[in-house]
Order: C-alpha cells, then structure tokens, then sequence
C-alpha cells in the first residue's frame, strides 16, 4: 500500500513537472542572466559597461520573477527526488555537510573553553 502511494504521489509529480518544463526553461535561462549580468559585472572596467550588465542582470530577475510557476516545477522535481529516495529505502538528505570534530574553527566555543582554563 505504501509502496502504491508513493507511485501515486510520483506519477502525479511528474505529470506537473513534464506540464511545466517551458517555466522551467524559462527560469533556468533568466538564472543564466543573471549569472551572466554578475559575472560580466566583477569583470568590466568602464562605467558604461557596469551599466549594461547591471541592466542585463535585472532583466534576468524581472525574467525570473515572471516565471513563477517554475518554482512549482522546482517543488514537483524536488518531490520526485523525495520519493526516489523513499522508494529505494534510502534516507534523504539534502546537504552532505560534515563537520570535523579537531578542526578549532568549526568548534571556536571549546577551544575556547579549552584556552581559558
């Protein structure tokens, strides 16, 4: 049963991400603007091509605004990933952060406290 709602809940979010692919296009190419607009940015010398990137840049924000119903493609594509995970049995993570325990920076409060006995 739960193995059926979870190729339910999947078939359903994949129905909504393949329905809003143009969004999604749409979205990743205001992304690259808005790279590209930042990029060219840091690199220009001249006053009138900071200008232009500047523009450049915020048509792509104007670009990503627009394109909402992305960000509900977006979701549908993360619960895809979700289920993936749950359907394999794996557990989900979405950062693979590891802190080291004898790194002093991660861990300034014991060192610290280390220092000051």
């Amino acid at each position: 049963m739960k193995k059926l709602l979870i190729l339910l809940a999947g078939g359903i979010a994949a129905i909504v991400a393949l329905s809003l692919t143009g969004p999604l296009l749409g979205f990743a190419f205001s992304a690259l603007l808005v790279f590209a607009g930042m990029h060219y940015y840091v690199k220009s010398k001249s006053t009138i091509s900071k200008i232009f990137y500047v523009v450049l840049g915020l048509i792509g924000v104007f670009s990503a605004i627009s394109n909402i119903p992305a960000l509900i493609g977006l979701g549908a594509l993360a619960v895809i990933y979700v289920l993936y995970k749950k359907w394999n049995n794996e557990e989900v993570s979405f950062s693979n952060v590891t802190i080291k325990e004898d790194d002093p920076f991660t861990n300034f409060e014991n060192e610290w406290a280390k220092l000051t006995k």
